[in-house]
């Protein structure tokens, strides 16, 4: 079992709130941060509820040289780093230099900013559009931004690949540790896309839900956007202890996989190859682990693609393998989910406690796995799997240690 890669700060700006304890308390009670949000102009939308960051206040916490230049999905990222680097404990000395590497992902990168410009453009006909509008929209502004405020000279880049993103930068980051390249890695996600013109291409597409999501439940009918960030700060076990710093809890395995068949419709040998690489690449067994927190996004075809896969990699024991989603308490966000959802892992490993996948009515056949109704219950979670399952048939999974 490799328990080289120690993670000693997480970070993240949620629905639930600015900080990774408020995430992890919304989480365990089953406290949705999904409401009624209207936008900032009318677009004819018929589904506006989001899970919405609450009182993020980014005049109050940016210069105005910063703010000209922050996208939100910028300024969300930017604040979870700030969290799990501050936790981490890491000294800004030992944080600067190439031995650093920064690896964001994100789904759309600057998306409120390109949805801004287009209103002008086209609704009002403005022959301008901000100057800086290019280094707010790029993928890689918030890498870059994260980069700049920490002096950090070692890989920088963004990972874009759906709802796969931060899952996938965060194992980069694994293996960016392994291979010696780097010794310590800023990895995470962000995405801030609860704008109009967005909402309107995702309504179109029929995945949102128009009441609750409910993952894994008969009844269930979509999905619900939600925006944010998480950040979590990587080590070398080895440097961890030279430093005299504190796991927070391993990172054990990454896998990775596409399903190369089809854009939307996803195929349960796709996410179980993901989930099996995780596995050996971690070094442990099927039956070590103890809780999936599931991609879960509510909606008919995924989910129960998603149990399909976890029932060819588990087999008997996924009879009796808890395996909840928590998007009902942040939204799906994306190319933010996965890091957002490696926090929560993290947190069910090191309070003992499985978070419920809420507004759940009743078992549906097609997804035959404890899903953790409506209550989360304690647990023994020394290893846990966290998946990610994205369009374009983009698949990724990790194995979490508790400390």
């Amino acid at each position: 079992m490799r328990k080289d890669i120690a993670i000693t700060g997480i970070g993240s700006v949620t629905a639930a709130g600015i900080g990774a304890p408020l995430l992890w308390q919304a989480a365990r009670d089953g406290r949705s941060g999904i409401a009624q949000n209207p936008f900032d102009w009318e677009a004819g939308n018929l589904i506006k509820q989001t899970a919405k960051v609450p009182d993020f206040k980014a005049e109050e916490r940016f210069s105005r040289s910063e703010l000209a230049v922050y996208d939100p999905f910028t300024a969300f990222a930017v604040v979870a780093a700030e969290e799990a680097i501050a936790q981490s404990g890491i000294t800004a000395a030992q944080l600067a230099g190439p031995r650093t590497a920064c690896i964001i992902g994100t789904g759309l990168g600057g998306a409120t900013t390109m949805d801004a410009n287009l209103h002008k453009i086209y609704a009002l006909h403005e022959r301008r559009v901000d100057v800086f509008s290019v280094p707010r929209v790029m993928p890689n502004a918030a890498a870059s931004h994260i980069g700049m405020r920490h002096h950090i000279l070692g890989p920088s880049f963004a990972v874009s690949s759906a709802c796969s993103s931060s899952t996938q930068a965060i194992g980069l980051g694994l293996q960016m540790l392994r291979s010696g390249m780097v010794d310590r890695a800023i990895v995470g996600g962000s995405e801030a896309m609860l704008s109009a013109g967005v909402m309107k291409a995702w309504e179109a597409m029929r995945v949102l839900t128009p009441d609750f999501i409910r993952p894994f439940s008969q009844g269930r009918n979509g999905m619900v956007l939600g925006e944010g960030a998480a950040v979590i700060v990587l080590e070398r076990s080895a440097h961890v202890t030279a430093r005299g710093g504190k796991a927070l809890g391993y990172l054990m395995g990454y896998g990775t996989s596409s399903d190369a068949k089809d854009l939307l419709r996803p195929d349960p040998e796709g996410a179980a190859s993901a989930m099996r690489q995780a596995l050996a690449d971690a070094d442990v067994l099927a039956e070590d682990i103890r809780y999936i927190n599931a991609h879960g996004t509510g909606t008919a075809l995924n989910d129960s693609n998603e149990v399909r896969a976890a029932r060819l990699v588990f087999g008997q024991h996924a009879d009796h393998l808890p395996m909840s989603s928590t998007k009902p308490i942040h939204g799906h966000v994306l190319g933010g989910g996965g890091a957002i959802e490696a926090v929560i892992s993290l947190c069910a490993t090191q309070n003992g406690f499985l978070p419920p996948t809420i507004n759940y009515l009743e078992a549906d056949p097609d997804c035959d796995m404890d899903c953790v109704p409506n209550q989360g219950r304690a647990a023994d979670l020394p290893y846990v799997m966290s998946n990610s399952l994205a369009f374009g048939g983009i698949n990724a999974s990790l194995v979490i240690a508790r400390a």
